[in-house]
């Protein structure tokens, strides 16, 4: 029994992890064109207690406006936002049941009046070469929209720990050919970087229309979907970077409030991801049993699964797979336990 169930485990943690993989490298990537003849665009960013990023942000577009939307910040995001060369507004009092972000970016939407709209977060950075190319690739797609992937930065060693196999996670269940077809229900967006034809972002409701929910980078995509409007998810790696998490505890919220919802929405992919981490969570246990009946070969194969399909993720690093599976999985029980009872999760200082 545990020869076989070693096996079985081995195999699905192969083929999940290396679905994955190709599921997230089948997304196009962001190609480097020159646009002599460039809409207008207003970079939106909406920021709460950001002064350690902002700027760095903000002078990603030294040629083009940007919106810094101070959405009640303690601490001086406002003034290194406008050090920085960024028109800074006020974000407005946030309406019954709207959650911080929607709102902050509606605002900046309805502060300007440029053709196209770059929504990012104040954690991301860009080549100089990142926005001409994206609204020259939008341009010659004929596109309505797009949400770009940026490429992830893991610093402290919380970082390198869990972002990685989380990553891995969430593309489990992704199916990239289908988020990219019109014919297709499945929806994906990254509200880290969000660009809008503003006349398909006003049709579709723009952030108002998704202010209630955190996953609004979701609902907006298939909003977008739903309509009609083309739209496309891509990777932009060598153009667009970010540092999502600076601690365990901002790592810890940020997925707490996102990771069961963001199953929620889709149940195949909920399915498929809830199945790959079932299966990692078992590597180990599972590793165990087969090794107490000297179970050789099948505990071989089991031990050497996980690590093999997470090495490119991972690297020198590959030791701290073990710690990423089960603290993660920590993370989505408590995200599973917060959306099923109610409980709001603090984030930011906000009750979310």
């Amino acid at each position: 029994m545990s020869q076989s169930l070693a096996i079985a485990v081995a195999l699905g943690i192969l083929i999940f992890f290396w679905k994955s993989r190709a599921n997230y490298h089948a997304l196009p990537s962001l190609p480097t064109l020159d646009n002599p003849n460039p809409p207008s665009v207003t970079v939106v960013i909406p920021a709460r207690d950001e002064a350690s990023t902002i700027a760095r942000a903000v002078l990603s577009f030294p040629n083009t406006p940007v919106l810094v939307i101070d959405d009640a910040s303690s601490d001086s995001t406002a003034e290194i936002a406008a050090r920085a060369g960024a028109r800074v507004i006020p974000a407005p009092s946030l309406p019954s049941g709207a959650l911080g972000k929607p709102n902050a970016c509606q605002a900046g939407a309805d502060a300007s009046s440029s053709d196209w709209l770059l929504f990012v977060d104040a954690d991301t950075w860009f080549d100089p070469r990142f926005l001409p190319s994206l609204l020259a690739y939008a341009t010659r797609e004929n596109l309505d929209a797009a949400s770009l992937f940026p490429q992830q930065h893991c610093l402290a060693l919380a970082e390198q720990t869990l972002l990685p196999y989380a990553f891995a996670l969430y593309f489990t269940g992704v199916d990239a050919r289908a988020v990219n077809s019109p014919r297709s229900a499945e929806a994906l967006g990254n509200g880290q970087c969000f660009l809008f034809r503003r006349k398909a972002y006003q049709a579709v409701g723009g952030h108002r229309a998704v202010s209630n929910t955190v996953i609004e980078d979701i609902a907006l995509a298939r909003l977008l979907q739903q309509n009609g409007f083309r739209y496309r998810v891509l990777r932009a790696e060598s153009l667009a970077h970010v540092r999502m998490y600076s601690s365990l505890a901002s790592i810890f919220g940020g997925f707490e409030k996102n990771a069961f919802r963001f199953l929620a929405v889709n149940p195949i992919t909920a399915a498929q991801v809830i199945l790959a981490s079932i299966l990692a969570t078992s590597w180990l246990p599972v590793l165990l049993w087969a090794a107490l009946d000297r179970q050789w070969t099948s505990a071989a194969l089991l031990f050497l699964s996980l690590p093999a399909v997470l090495l490119p993720l991972y690297g020198k690093r590959i030791w701290l797979v073990p710690a990423a599976v089960y603290g993660f999985q920590l993370i989505a029980l408590s995200s599973l336990a917060a959306s099923l009872t109610g409980r709001k999760v603090i984030w930011k200082g906000r009750r979310v």
